[in-house]
């Protein structure tokens, strides 16, 4: 049976983690025959799914200014697409309410805003409560969970679906986990052979050197604060490298100078292929504030990178402290420090239990899970 499935995501930004999912996800989905259509502001011409003939991007790019102004009235327009087609389900990956199965793939707002109180001063959480987009997201929140249409949340780890018990007291047997797939052959120890010396030489760093890896971006609610004051407390021969984008980089950039850190760590931006960066590195590093499941985790692991992360972060579901990383709390940075040079002093032993734990995790396994999921959602009552 084939099925004919909308998915739903605003933006796309090959930058992103998010946007990686979506792309890896159809592609996957479209190989097991599914006809898939992306409802999306925009989908990259190079992008390797607009080549696929089970998959359609249909671009709806309504006029906004302002980030509230965007998100209604991409809200609207993706709703009045779902009502023109003829769809077996529609997925979102937004919060929609016109939608039969939601992805909660950035977790619940409303988590997030608790979370981010705790490195915020009692004036900026009073401006966090008067400003409409935030108010947008929570009352979309609440009108997605609650709408009778919602047969699924597709949940990418246990921390998110108990969330969404806690806030919304969605039934449980609406809240799905399905972890995240990993490419395991993209992401490989074997990169280490062909990039680590030549990306090592490229950012001078010696051979000899522990090298901390930190990708994400969004550096407030990623941790980047963390990860440098945890570094700045580590030996000197230790190095850091930032991978990913902020409209904030060149204030991170001097907090990096202000602990002393300008010659130790490396700012590279946004990249297209963070690879090199994953062999170059001994250990990967995310003191997230929150962040329901982020796939550089999932890479870094398949990497044979062992894992630092905090509480808050789901793939710390897949860490077992001091077999293939540690997990600790995110604004806690001696604990961070402290696990991160031990972490560094046996990284060729953890390393190799990080990728077992996330072997299992493969695009296709995930795929299926999806597909299972949709034969149960459009079987005949």
């Amino acid at each position: 049976m084939t099925f004919k499935i909308a998915l739903i995501r605003g933006r796309y930004d090959p930058h992103g983690g998010a946007e990686r999912f979506v792309q890896n996800a159809v592609e996957a989905l479209a190989e097991q025959g599914a006809k898939l259509t992306i409802i999306t502001r925009n989908w990259p011409s190079n992008s390797n799914s607009t080549v696929n003939p089970n998959v359609a991007p249909l671009v709806v790019d309504p006029f906004y200014v302002g980030s509230l102004w965007r998100d209604r009235s991409f809200a609207g327009a993706a709703c009045a697409a779902v009502e023109r087609g003829n769809f077996d389900l529609v997925q979102s990956h937004e919060r929609i309410a016109c939608c039969d199965v939601y992805r909660a793939g950035d977790g619940v707002h409303a988590e997030w805003l608790i979370q981010r109180k705790r490195i915020q001063s009692p004036a900026k959480q009073f401006g966090v409560r008067l400003n409409p987009h935030h108010r947008y997201l929570l009352n979309a929140e609440r009108e997605l969970f609650g709408n009778s249409r919602l047969k699924a949340v597709i949940c990418n780890s246990r921390m998110v679906k108990d969330e969404i018990l806690r806030h919304f007291g969605t039934p449980e047997h609406k809240l799905i986990v399905i972890l995240n797939g990993v490419d395991g052959e993209k992401f490989h120890p074997r990169l280490r052979d062909e990039h680590r010396n030549k990306t090592r030489k490229a950012l001078r760093i010696a051979e000899s050197a522990p090298v901390f890896l930190f990708v994400g971006s969004g550096f407030e609610r990623k941790g980047l604060i963390a990860f440098l004051m945890s570094l700045a407390e580590l030996p000197d021969n230790c190095r850091g490298i930032v991978v990913g984008k902020d409209k904030h980089m060149m204030a991170f950039e001097a907090f990096a100078d202000e602990l002393g850190l300008s010659d130790r760590v490396h700012f590279s931006g946004g990249v297209l292929d963070v690879r090199p960066f994953y062999a170059a590195a001994d250990v990967f590093v995310l003191p997230t504030l929150y962040d329901p499941f982020p796939n550089a985790c999932l890479e870094a692991m398949a990497c044979g990178l062992p894992v630092v992360t905090s509480h808050k972060c789901g793939a710390a579901e897949l860490i077992e402290d001091g077999a293939n990383g540690y997990v600790c709390d995110a604004l806690d940075t001696p604990r961070i420090a402290e696990a991160m040079q031990s972490t560094a002093g046996r990284a060729t032993e953890m390393g190799p239990a990080a990728r077992l734990s996330v072997e299992p995790l493969t695009p296709q396994n995930m795929a299926g899970q999806y597909l299972a999921l949709y034969r149960v959602l459009l079987a005949p009552t």
